[in-house]
């Protein structure tokens, strides 16, 4: 028994439970659900990167790449996803 009068073994088995029931509650990403909602900010930057990419896919050399779009486009979707994210992360 501990000090509050209940039987030590009810408190393990209470434990039990709600890190079972927390184990079994799917964990969602909250920033993987930003950046999907984050994308539609970020349209025209989609666009160039797949101007690119077809202007680049008969490229026989292998020396044209589209890096900097990509980037673009990802940079424009973390600014978008950053300010929402520290929000509820506080």
């Amino acid at each position: 028994m501990l000090g509050s009068g209940v039987p030590l073994v009810i408190r393990g088995r209470f434990v039990r439970i709600i890190v079972d029931a927390m184990a079994d509650e799917e964990v969602s990403d909250p920033k993987a659900l930003l950046e999907e909602r984050s994308k539609a900010k970020c349209v025209s930057q989609w666009y160039e990167y797949q101007k690119c990419v077809k202007r680049i896919e008969n490229d026989e050399t292998g020396q044209k790449h589209c890096t900097g779009q990509y980037f673009d486009y990802w940079k424009c979707v973390d600014k978008s996803v950053a300010e929402k994210l520290f929000d509820l992360l506080k």
